[in-house]
Order: C-alpha cells, then structure tokens, then sequence
C-alpha cells in the first residue's frame, strides 16, 4: 500500500486576479466573450496503459480506453464527446502508445490521425504534458490555454465542466497560473489525491463561492483517518483535470521538474527520439504541481470519479433498484450491490451482493468488490496465456 504523503507547494507569488471576472460584475455578453475560449482551448488527453485491473476485458488488444463501461460508449470515447463543442475533436491531442493507436483511434475516429502523439516508449505523464505542451505551442500558439486530463474519468453534467473549464482559462490566461479543478469528496477515500485551498487568489470572491484559491498542501493517499481530517478541512479531490497555458506550462516544467530538464531542449527541437531517451518517469503532480509555488485550485461542483478498478464502476454506472450496476444481458434476482458485466454472454445472478462478476467469452472472473480494488496478487498466480490473453481476447 502506497504511503501518505502531504506536500506543500512552494510559496505562490501574490497576484491579484481580474475581479470583475470572478465577482460577476460584468455584463451578460461580456462574460459570455470573455469566458468564451473555445476558438483557441485545445486538450491533451493521456490515453497509456491497457489497464490491467480491469481485468479479463482489458487486454493488448483491447485496452481499457477503448471498453465501454460506465455507459455504452468507449471511455476515451465519452472523454473526446464530453469536451465539445468547447474543443472540438479537431483540437484534441492523445498521447498513447504504438500498440494501441490503431484501436484508440477506431474508438474516435473523429480525432484526426495527426492527433495522436505516440510515445517511443513509457514517458510518464510529466512527459507526455511536455509534448503535449509543445504540439498545442506548436500548432496554435505558445498562448494557447488547454485542458489535460486522463482518459479513464467519470464525469456527471459534462456542462458544468465544460463551464469550470472556461472558468479555469480564465484564471490560466490572464494570470499565468497552473489550474487544477478539485471536485467535493463525498466519502473518506484513500486512493484519490487531496489539494487542501489557501487563500482565494481573488480576495473579492470566496472558495465557496467558486473562487481559485492557492493550493496551501497536496496529500496523495491519505489514510482514513487522515482523509477524514482533509475532508473537514475542506480539502478536494484532485480531479487530475488541468487548464494552463502551453507557453506557461513549458517554463514551469524546466524550471521545477528536473527528471525532463536535459530533454526539453531537443523536444523544442522537435527530436522526439533524443528526448525520449533524455527523460525519467516522474508523474504531473509529483513532478510538477507540488515543486511549483504557481498552482491554484478551482471548486467544481460536478460528479466526478476515477474509473479505476472494477469496484468503482457502483459508483459511476446507473444502478438497479438494488443498487446493481449492470451492463451487457445480465438478469439478478434476490441481488444487491453487485457489479456484473456481461461481454456477449447471458449472466444470471441469484442471492449475491458485493460481488464483481465479470463474463466474456471463454472466461467467467468472480471476486468480491473488496479483493477487486487490487488484481496484483491474482494476474501473477495466472499463467501468461491466460493471464494475457483470456477467453477472445
């Protein structure tokens, strides 16, 4: 199990944000033109990994971006549709890898070919942000502001985040921050990060009135009685949705992230192959957002969950009048509580409840929703055939 740990950023520099923005002084149309970016957001999604604890649907071949399920479309899928129109597909950027562009790109084919940023190798997500970065500088413009974000997020009222995400380059255009939008916690979770709000960078306009404010700690992990602490703290979920401008996120990751320092310049060079081999792993948040004294969270009062392992789909599905979350022909009698995914296959269930049932074809996988969280242990004890390519993989 991965240990606490609670970082505080560096000390912000003091800048005042346009408080006519964040109070709501202005006129209806001026709100509207100012917060209006869509003729220049672009989006760089990390889309990596085949996402093994998904388990036996995900595989090689069929990776967990492109598996439908918290609803019928893709997830990489519903994070391209949830963007638009703010970002059309045509200014989406994916950063995935050579053995699954080809089935990513089959599951948005709205996305230009050209859109997709394939790694010579795992660069990790601080990396990947670079080149990202550098294409939406490239493309568009070193001033153009663009949202990060992961494929595999589950996301209620995709209005309301298309809103927080104007909101956010607002704040990232005009005072040159690092946005990061953090959502409520509805329970003690310990798997999630937490960015604990300082101080509004606009004094004008409060937290719990919408208000940025400097990121005062991040604590990723926490335990559960430290998680309850954040939580009365009025601490959030960091959601791992990002606004910043390229130019702006560029300097802050030469300036703080020293695993990518000597790869930068042969990226501004467009040599991605040296670059490549210049750069360590090292993650956004640990890389980037907590050495920088630049970061600002913004409140967002939208569903969100990270679509992480097969518990969490209770979270993010449409449930039963039992509290199942189904998909596929799945029949339940005397059930509650259950998530059963049935891939081409009929699954009856009777008397369960807690349980992960997963059917494909050739294979049935059965564990409780507690021993679901972590699949380590169970892939290890399989042999490679079926641990890699189970039932019609």
């Amino acid at each position: 199990m991965s240990e606490t740990r609670v970082v505080s950023p560096a000390a912000p520099s003091t800048v005042t944000a346009d408080s006519a923005i964040s109070a709501g002084t202005l006129e209806e149309g001026e709100m509207e033109a100012l917060l209006d970016t869509g003729t220049a957001m672009w989006a760089v999604v990390f889309a990596g990994g085949i996402g093994t604890r998904f388990w036996p649907l995900s595989t090689p071949r069929r990776p967990k971006q492109v598996l439908a399920l918290v609803n019928e479309r893709p997830l990489i899928a519903d994070t391209v549709a949830r963007l638009s129109p703010l970002v059309p597909a045509e200014r989406v950027l994916v950063v995935t890898s050579a053995d699954i562009a080809d089935t990513l790109h089959d599951a948005i084919p709205e996305v230009p070919r050209a859109n997709l940023l394939i790694e010579p190798r795992p660069l990790g997500t601080a990396a990947a942000l670079a080149w990202g970065a550098q294409e939406v500088s490239r493309r568009a413009g070193p001033d153009t502001v663009f949202v990060a974000l992961h494929a595999d997020l589950a996301v209620g009222y995709p209005d309301v985040l298309r809103d927080a995400l104007r909101r956010a380059a607002s704040v990232a255009s005009g005072e040159g921050r690092l946005v990061a939008l953090g959502a409520r916690p509805t329970r003690a979770e310990t798997g999630f990060g937490y960015l604990q709000p300082g101080a509004p960078i606009d004094p004008l306009v409060s937290r719990a009135e919408g208000g940025a404010c400097r990121v005062e700690r991040f604590v990723e992990k926490p335990t559960p009685a430290i998680a309850d602490v954040l939580i009365e703290r009025g601490a959030l979920w960091n959601t791992g949705i990002f606004v910043w401008g390229a130019r702006v996120v560029l300097e802050e990751l030469e300036q703080h992230t020293a695993e990518l320092q000597f790869g930068l310049p042969k990226l501004a060079a467009g040599e991605m192959e040296q670059f490549a081999e210049l750069v360590s792993s090292v993650s956004i948040d640990r890389g980037l957002l907590e050495r920088s004294g630049n970061v600002v969270v913004l409140p967002v009062a939208m569903d969100w969950d990270d679509v992480g392992t097969w518990a969490s789909l209770r979270r993010v599905r449409e449930l039963d009048d039992t509290g199942n979350g189904v998909m596929g022909e799945v029949h339940c009698v005397d059930c509650s509580g259950n998530v059963i995914h049935a891939d081409g296959n009929c699954v009856v269930a009777y008397g369960i409840s807690g349980m992960i049932v997963v059917s494909i074809d050739g294979l049935t996988f059965v564990t409780t929703q507690d021993r679901a969280t972590e699949l380590g242990p169970l892939l290890n004890a399989l042999p490679g055939s079926l641990r890699f390519n189970p039932g019609r993989s």
